[in-house]
């Protein structure tokens, strides 16, 4: 087992997390959590925005398909907005690029909320539900993986796990909160009420939100790693992406398989699972979207505590257990969803609680690349990936339900499989994936010069 995985006891104990650490993973997880509402909040009214942006006469299926074929649009333009920000995150700081990436996020969400509809404009209205989703997608990713940076940057070597755990948990709070207004605007308003304009208050809320967080990241401060390198001289002395693909290549691969993971994770059990227990398992929309608000719940304390736990024992070992787990939680709820709404409210809940598995991948991601390059090779890693899986998931699974319908079980037994694969490789191979982050990769780094 590596090295990396278990350190050694000769290490000194780090310091423990100070009030001043848990004011910085709060403002950069409640900024995370808003910035993530903004971009999900698309998929809990994908039906209703795919009846007011099409054509009336297209048959249902084909709207579905398109209108989470938009959703993607937003996931395929990540690597770009990802890396660009990313460039400028390693050249010039964490913190602007939070401060830009959600002021963006908050005047596209804006921006979705006031848009004409196809009754009103004709094609035009799905060309700028497609711009509107492009930029959400710019901005989300450099949002995610700088949010893992910045916080890893902040704490201690052995508390990396935890906070980029709990940010995610933040993340997984920006679902939840998607689910449970949409889960409101459902039962307050009536489905005619909601087509004739109560669709775009979630919209209005998150534009709102999100000004509110770039007023909020006023009070976050630069990393001590990027402010040292900076003082320095020490930033990358070329093109950070060239960097990553020459010396990294092993970081990006690894990368990007958890990145499968977490994004076949989160689609198809959090944000599709919503439409799938109305088409597929009869429920209504009202119970469906309790039922997400439900397993979210889960999936959020589950995040952190993963994030904790892949501190102590590794990435390996963790990963190997959280794979089988994941896929048992996973198949068991999809094959007895339709059984009772109690039973599936019970089984989302502990398959919320297998997915919160998510919380530890970015722990190897943060750890796969050097301080210098760290931002540009995790966004990268991600956002490819993303854009590749997460982006082409929904469309994918979607499609082959017509062929089978337990597809969407099947594809999540595989990632489980995946995942189990990824834990033993780390197990075996961790040290030559993973290498010190935190406050003591600075000291260690400045001990050394």
């Amino acid at each position: 087992m590596s090295s990396i995985t278990s350190p050694a006891p000769s290490r000194a104990a780090p310091r423990r997390l100070t009030s001043q650490d848990f004011k910085t993973l709060g403002l950069a997880a409640l900024g995370g959590a808003l910035e993530f509402y903004d971009f999900i909040i698309f998929v809990f009214f994908a039906t209703v925005i795919g009846k007011l942006f099409f054509p009336p006469d297209m048959p249902e299926w084909l709207v579905l398909i398109q209108t989470f074929g938009i959703f993607a649009a937003g996931y395929l333009i990540r690597p770009l907005g990802g890396i660009v920000l990313a460039h400028f995150g390693d050249m010039f700081g964490r913190k602007k690029v939070f401060a830009f990436s959600i002021l963006l996020m908050a005047l596209s969400t804006l921006g979705m909320a006031v848009m004409p509809t196809y009754a009103t404009i004709g094609v035009l209205a799905p060309i700028l539900l497609v711009l509107m989703r492009i930029l959400q997608g710019a901005a989300i990713g450099g949002e995610v993986p700088g949010a893992w940076t910045f916080v890893a940057e902040h704490v201690p070597f052995r508390r990396v796990g935890f906070a980029c755990g709990f940010l995610t948990s933040g993340l997984s709070f920006g679902i939840l909160l998607g689910s449970s207004i949409a889960t409101i605007i459902n039962t307050v308003f009536t489905p005619e009420a909601i087509a004739d304009g109560a669709w775009r208050i979630p919209f209005f809320i998150g534009g709102i939100f999100g000004l509110l967080s770039v007023w909020m990241r006023r009070w976050l401060q630069e990393t001590p790693i990027f402010a040292e390198m900076k003082a320095s001289r020490t930033l990358a002395p070329e093109l950070p992406l060239k960097t990553v693909l020459r010396d990294h290549l092993r970081g990006v691969i690894i990368s990007m398989l958890l990145t499968w993971i977490l994004s076949a994770a989160i689609v198809v059990t959090t944000l599709m699972t919503a439409t799938l227990l109305q088409k597929i398992y009869g429920y209504t929309a009202q119970q469906s979207l309790a039922a997400t608000s439900f397993g979210t719940l889960f999936l959020i304390f589950a995040t952190s505590a993963a994030g904790s736990i892949v501190d102590r024992v590794g990435s390996g070992r963790f990963f190997t257990v959280a794979g089988v787990v994941f896929g048992i939680a996973t198949w068991t709820f999809y094959s007895f969803a339709a059984s009772s709404i109690t039973l599936m409210f019970v089984l989302y809940a502990i398959m919320g609680l297998a997915v919160g598995l998510v919380g530890a991948i970015p722990y190897v991601m943060v750890r796969a690349f050097p301080a210098r390059v760290r931002f540009t090779g995790l966004s990268f890693s991600y956002n490819v990936a993303y854009a590749i899986f997460g982006g082409l998931t929904p469309i994918g699974v979607t499609t082959a339900l017509a062929i089978n319908p337990m597809a969407h079980a099947w594809y999540l037994l595989f990632i489980a499989a995946l995942t189990v694969g990824i834990g033993i490789y780390l197990m075996l191979h961790g040290d030559k994936v993973e290498s010190e982050a935190g406050i003591e990769e600075l000291t260690a780094r400045l001990a050394k010069a």
